[in-house]
Order: structure tokens, then C-alpha cells, then sequence
């Protein structure tokens, strides 16, 4: 009888931060008054190994990949395209924010960055940014995710307060 094994690939380097401004909407018609974090993002994958190379994924490959993604989010306001209680409508010059019918915010376009989440949780972002890594990483390697059979991300929004999202890959 033969062993069988998982290898894991765990990339958490102190320049996969982003320091961003955000709210969430609450249960009972609250919303949380802007405020912002320095995040800080990590990602574990899993998979077999490449056969030329001995290994899962090259780190290279997934830093850079997280590197991109965290800087797209970096000073920027993060708001969330399919939350039910905001109506959000951006031009070239500004980004205007309802919450409940009632305006609320009026950033400048450049500063905002639209993602299609619910709300901006540390959950919802470490959703967001593990079918990112995914989709780029599959990109990356011509529309095939190597051997990868899992993708976690962890976004931490203070020390030691933290959420992570785990995507099983076909």
C-alpha cells in the first residue's frame, strides 16, 4: 500500500499590504462610518508537483500575482458593486454613494476601487481575491491552474484579527 500526500505552498510577505478605506452595512439599517485599515494578505495553495520541477507553483509566480492584486486595492476606498443597500454610480470624475436612497459619499473616481462583493468584509475580500489569484494564476499558465487542487487566502484587517477563504479547485 502506497502513502499519499498533499503539498502546500504558503507565500506571507510583509509587502502584501494595503492600506484602504472601507464601511460595511449592518443588520437593522446601520452602515458603519468610513474608516480604514493597513491589510495585509497571505495565500496558501495546494496541489502535486510539477514534474520538470519538483514543485507546486513557483513562489515567484505567486507573489508577484499577489503583489498585483494588493496593489490595485492600496490607498484606495474599497466599495462593494452588490451590496442591496447602496446604489453606487461612478463617472470619469466621481463615485457617488447611497446608502438607503439617501446620499451619503462622493469620492473621486481615481480613489475608489468597485469590487463585485455583497459588503467589505475580510471574508468577502479573501473570497475576492482567492478567485482572482486563481483566474490569474490559471491565465498565467495558459488556462490550466497547474496542478492545483486548493486555494486559501487570508486578509487580515488588525493584528491577529483576521479571516481566510479556502476554494477547492476541480
Amino acid at each position: 500500500m502506497g502513502t499519499h500526500g498533499a503539498f502546500k505552498v504558503t507565500v506571507t510577505k510583509e509587502d502584501l499590504v494595503f492600506s484602504s478605506a472601507h464601511f460595511i452595512t449592518l443588520v437593522g439599517h446601520r452602515c458603519e462610518a468610513l474608516h480604514g485599515h493597513n491589510y495585509r494578505a497571505g495565500a496558501v495553495v495546494e496541489g502535486g508537483l510539477e514534474p520538470e520541477n519538483w514543485f507546486v507553483l513557483d513562489f515567484i509566480a505567486l507573489k508577484r500575482v499577489m503583489k498585483r492584486l494588493t496593489d490595485e486595492l492600496d490607498h484606495r476606498v474599497i466599495l462593494p458593486r452588490d451590496n442591496p443597500k447602496l446604489t453606487i454610480t461612478a463617472d470619469a470624475e466621481a463615485v457617488r454613494v447611497a446608502y438607503d436612497g439617501r446620499p451619503r459619499y462622493v469620492f473621486p473616481s481615481r480613489d475608489c476601487v468597485i469590487l463585485p462583493i455583497p459588503n467589505t468584509t475580510v471574508e468577502m475580500l479573501a473570497q475576492y481575491l482567492a478567485g482572482r489569484v486563481r483566474t490569474e494564476l490559471a491565465a498565467a499558465n495558459g488556462g490550466g491552474a497547474v496542478h492545483l487542487t486548493a486555494i486559501e487566502i487570508e486578509v487580515e484587517e488588525n493584528f491577529g484579527q483576521s479571516a481566510s477563504y479556502r476554494e477547492t479547485l476541480d
